[in-house]
């Protein structure tokens, strides 16, 4: 009985070990660039409405504003482009937050109008799964969604 035990904790661990390691094989996001008109007002719209802290770039030249997405990715927030450019809904960032009310206040205190995924101004998608959602445009016209998925 206690070979048994053994040999089947010695698999399972070693079940883990090579799923792990199958695991790390595997891509992982590392960031997301995003070409902008005005670095100052993009990198205040992504510090101050999304709430993203902002992390150390290596160019130190005055157009580049890098920010955390978690544990290992990086938001590039990129200066430079000559226009605003128009973006489909589809084509959009997610952030998830606690709390899409305490999401909205800061909306409505930034003035910045959201809306659900069909286009009702100042609304919220509650999706199937009972996720809910909002849309709304960085300051150069990329869509941004914010939904309370846990």
């Amino acid at each position: 009985m206690k070979k048994a035990c053994y040999l089947l904790s010695l698999g399972l661990v070693l079940s883990f070990i090579s799923n792990t390691a199958a695991a790390q094989n595997k891509p992982i996001l590392n960031h997301i660039a995003l070409y902008v008109t005005d670095l100052k007002i993009s990198t205040h719209f992504y510090q101050q409405v999304i709430g993203l802290d902002t992390i150390p770039e290596p160019f130190h030249d005055g157009h580049h504003t890098w920010f955390s997405l978690g544990t290992h990715g990086h938001l590039h927030v990129i200066s430079g482009a000559t226009t605003k450019t128009t973006h489909e809904k589809n084509t959009h960032l997610c952030f998830s937050v606690p709390s899409i009310n305490d999401f909205v206040a800061n909306l409505k205190k930034n003035g910045i109008e959201y809306e659900n995924w069909a286009g009702a101004k100042n609304t919220v998608t509650k999706r199937v799964d009972g996720v809910q959602q909002l849309y709304f445009r960085d300051p150069d016209g990329y869509w941004i969604e914010i939904n309370d998925d846990k």
